[in-house]
């Protein structure tokens, strides 16, 4: 480890190969607590690259049981988090949107970290199980459209990370590569990031990894999602190219909402909330949704436009076939041994 740490503390950026290296390291027996410590704060205090994101996933996805075949067309909606907001689980109840629009969505998520609940918090609550193996994804995926995939059950692998990050208590590369950890083979990717200066990074990052296309969004206010609060900024990576734009609500035929009118609250009050969206209730918290899956359609190609998406949610919405993604996903649950996580 120590020349990859007296690179890092030199203010020197490690290769693919070198973040490898000593990633896989951290996994072995030999090494200690102190050495991941000093590892994960060398690379915080130098900052992250594209390079040294794709050497740690492509490690961690390695490690992972959840190994799979691709998956035709293949998508995830998953935010980093950390931006502080409390909002409503935004991403979660998109994801049922997009699967309703017809795309398959491996939902990558984790319990709550920045916000009040976390994606597993408040689809636990609605019944769904945390504990699918690799099998039940499969299936899910394949006749619903759309299955859970809960990040420590998935990778098992990191818990001596999870101890050393909680010690820490401090933000790591960890907080920015939550996303692109998914095991599952993504085609196309919406990535949420909360901060601006990491759109590139993790736009670089995803064209590494081989993402078909993918968009990543940081959002008005510093949001880990598209916001109905202002302009929202876009990099979209698109047969190799990487291209910035922003997206402002009005443009997409949607009304501006402050972000404080999208706070949700503990896993029973968000779990209410999604409920409502899918239903149709109208208000910011349906149209932050329209806004959100409308992308996520766009990224995948499903819509040839962010308007266009927008109203394919809409459609997914009022038809009842979003709601139906998350009965079913509950249903299912319901058949499944449940683990403690």
């Amino acid at each position: 480890m120590k020349p990859y740490l007296k690179k890092l503390m030199n203010r020197e950026h490690l290769t693919v190969t070198e973040m490898k290296e000593a990633a896989n390291y951290c996994f072995t027996t030999d090494v200690t607590e102190t050495e991941i410590a000093g590892f994960l704060t060398a690379l915080q205090i130098k900052g992250e690259t594209a390079d040294e994101i794709t050497g740690l996933v492509e490690v961690i996805r390695a490690k992972s049981s959840y190994q799979t075949s691709p998956i035709q067309d293949a998508m995830d909606n998953c935010g980093t988090g950390g931006d502080g907001s409390n909002s409503f689980n935004i991403s979660t109840t998109s994801a049922f949107v997009i699967a309703g629009a017809g795309v398959t969505v491996a939902k990558h998520g984790n319990r709550s970290i920045s916000s009040k609940t976390g994606s597993a918090d408040v689809l636990e609550h609605l019944g769904v199980s945390l504990s699918f193996s690799n099998e039940h994804v499969s299936e899910m995926l394949a006749e619903n459209k759309i299955a859970f995939l809960f990040a420590p059950h998935v990778h098992e692998a990191l818990r001596p990370f999870s101890v050393v990050r909680k010690h820490l208590g401090l933000p790591t590369i960890f907080n920015a590569i939550g996303p692109l950890t998914n095991p599952i083979e993504l085609d196309t990717q919406l990535i949420g990031v909360y901060r601006k200066d990491l759109l590139p990074i993790i736009a670089e990052a995803a064209k590494k990894l081989g993402r078909r296309r993918a968009v990543i969004v940081n959002g008005a206010g510093s949001m880990d999602e598209a916001s109905l609060a202002g302009d929202n900024h876009l990099i979209i990576l698109e047969d190799g190219k990487l291209t910035e734009t922003t997206i402002h609500p009005e443009t997409v035929g949607l009304s501006i909402y402050p972000n404080e009118s999208i706070r949700g609250g503990d896993a029973k009050e968000n779990a209410e909330i999604l409920k409502s969206v899918l239903n149709g209730i109208p208000g910011p918290y349906l149209d932050t949704v329209l806004l959100n899956a409308g992308l996520g359609l766009f990224t995948n190609g499903k819509a040839k436009s962010p308007q266009e998406g927008i109203e394919l949610a809409r459609e997914s919405i009022q038809s009842g076939a979003a709601l139906e993604r998350l009965q079913h996903l509950v249903a299912y649950s319901k058949k499944i041994p449940s683990g403690v996580y």
